[in-house]
């Protein structure tokens, strides 16, 4: 669904994604939100990749979204989770700056959390974890 509202289509890699203790429609909210950031912040790159898996790590299921994008400057990755903060202009990236912190709120309301990892031209990595 996401993929066809953006005009360079990225080459979508998906592994596992096992069952946790979680809402479908939020957690379907919370993939969305951080597939369409991929999706936008790879949208600059000769050829976009995303890749979208999990794993299981004791009573836990590990999920993570990874894209080859812009990336970002890890010292500022304190602003990602706050709403209506940006790390990237407006105009460069569209956008409203309240999508991480609905992932941030949804994930840590089913007892799980959120981290993200970086680096400025080397793409992202956004990893939720929830209870198994």
């Amino acid at each position: 669904d996401l993929q066809a509202q953006w005009p360079l289509h990225p080459e979508v890699v998906r592994g596992d994604l096992p069952e946790a203790s979680a809402d479908p429609s939020l957690m379907r909210q919370v993939l969305a939100n951080l597939l369409s950031n991929a999706i936008k912040f790879s949208s600059k790159v000769d050829r976009p990749r995303i890749e979208i898996g999990a794993s299981r790590d004791g009573g836990w299921v590990r999920y993570f979204v990874r894209d080859n994008g812009c990336g970002f400057d890890p010292a500022e990755s304190g602003k990602l989770f706050a709403p209506f903060e940006r790390l990237h202009a407006a105009t460069e990236f569209e956008g409203s700056g309240v999508g991480l912190a609905i992932v941030q709120r949804i994930v840590e309301r089913h007892g799980g959390h959120v981290t993200a990892h970086s680096s400025p031209g080397n793409g992202a990595e956004f990893e939720f974890s929830l209870p198994a």
